[in-house]
């Protein structure tokens, strides 16, 4: 499946932003997404995931009760909505895709095949 995410940009400490997470599949819906995000000179790391059909969702601890993910199948997108953003979480957010991602492997990079281009957040302070 083809991701294309969008709705990055620069936003202040404190405020928002939502990621898009678009895709060209119909059956998008029977995929878990996940997001990642990379800061410069800093690993890819887990930021948060949705089960297939808009099931579970899953977040790293940093950003939970700060963001949100959620998934409108009609549009075959999925959003993470993203409050009171820190500076230290500037980076390339991405999305990616999979099937029969299992509930243990939602925050391993290695689970998802289809990967988005990502799309830049900056945060300043």
């Amino acid at each position: 499946v083809q991701l294309q995410a969008s709705g990055g940009g620069l936003v202040q400490a404190g405020g928002s932003l939502r990621l898009s997470c678009a895709a060209s599949e119909p059956t998008f819906s029977t995929y878990s997404v996940a997001w990642f995000r990379q800061a410069p000179g800093k690993e890819r790391e887990f930021v948060a995931a949705i089960r297939r059909n808009g099931g579970a969702t899953y977040y790293a601890d940093s950003v939970k009760g700060r963001f949100t993910v959620s998934r409108d199948n009609s549009k075959n997108t999925v959003f993470l909505q993203m409050n009171s953003l820190k500076p230290e979480e500037t980076a390339v957010y991405t999305c990616a895709a999979s099937r029969g991602v299992i509930v243990s492997a939602v925050s391993s990079s290695n689970a998802y095949g289809s990967w988005g281009q990502g799309t830049l957040v900056t945060v300043s302070s």
